[in-house]
C-alpha cells in the first residue's frame, strides 16, 4: 500500500512539474519538440508564420481530416500557414505503428506535404510540454452541434462524467491556431466543420 501511495505521489510530481515547466515558457516560441528522426526542433524556428497544431491519428473516424489539412496548407502556405502534424495513439490507439509507418501511410493515402513529428502523449504523465502550453492558453469549450457532437458527447460521458470541465485533449484531430504574433487564438475540435476551421485559419493570413 505504502509503495502504491509513493508511486501515485512520484507521478503526480512528474506531472505537475512537467505542467509547470511547460507553464513557465512566456512564449510557444521558447518551446522544442522533436522531428521524425529524434532531434529537437525549435518552435522558434516558425516565428512569424501562423501554426496550425494537430494531434492525429491514421486508423480515426477522423482520419480523412489530413486530406482537408493538406488543401488548406497548399491553400495558404504561401500566405504564412504552417501545418505542425503530431501523431498521438492516446485514444483508442488509433494511431499504432512506427512514425516511419505513419508517415509513409500519410503522404501515401492523402498526399500530405506538411511537417510531420515525432509520435507523442498530449494528456498525462508524459504529455509533450507544447501541449501543457496549448491546453492552458485555450480550454476545452465543447464539441459543438450535430450527430458527430452527441456521438463524442456521449462516449467521453461514459468515461468521464466530469470531461467537459477539463482542458484535456478529448480526442484525434484536434487543433490549435497560433497567429503571427505567437499567441495560441483558437481551439477547435474534431468536430468541428474543416471549411470553418478553414475560415478562422484564413482570417489569421497576411
Amino acid at each position: 500500500m505504502k509503495k502504491m501511495i509513493r508511486r501515485t505521489l512520484t507521478a503526480l510530481l512528474a506531472t505537475l512539474c512537467l505542467s509547470g515547466a511547460a507553464l513557465a515558457q512566456n512564449s510557444i516560441y521558447d518551446l522544442k519538440v522533436k522531428d521524425m528522426d529524434g532531434k529537437d526542433v525549435p518552435l522558434s524556428m516558425y516565428k512569424g508564420k501562423v501554426l496550425l497544431i494537430v494531434n492525429t491519428a491514421t486508423e480515426c473516424g477522423f482520419t480523412p481530416q489530413y486530406e482537408d489539412l493538406e488543401k488548406m496548407y497548399q491553400k495558404f502556405k504561401d500566405k504564412g500557414l504552417v501545418i505542425l502534424d503530431f501523431p498521438c495513439n492516446q485514444f483508442g490507439a488509433q494511431a499504432p505503428g512506427t512514425i516511419e509507418e505513419i508517415h509513409a501511410f500519410c503522404t501515401g493515402k492523402y498526399k500530405t506535404t506538411f511537417p510531420q513529428f515525432d509520435k507523442i502523449d498530449v494528456n498525462g504523465e508524459n504529455e509533450s510540454p507544447l501541449f501543457t502550453f496549448l491546453k492552458a492558453k485555450q480550454n476545452f469549450k465543447g464539441f459543438g452541434s450535430g450527430s458527430k457532437a452527441e456521438l463524442m458527447d456521449s462516449m467521453l460521458k461514459k468515461q468521464d462524467p466530469e470531461y467537459a470541465s477539463k482542458s484535456d485533449i478529448k480526442w484525434n484531430f484536434t487543433k490549435f491556431l497560433v497567429d503571427a504574433q505567437g499567441n495560441v487564438v483558437a481551439r477547435f475540435e474534431p468536430t468541428a466543420s474543416m471549411n470553418f476551421v478553414s475560415t478562422v485559419v484564413s482570417s489569421k493570413l497576411f
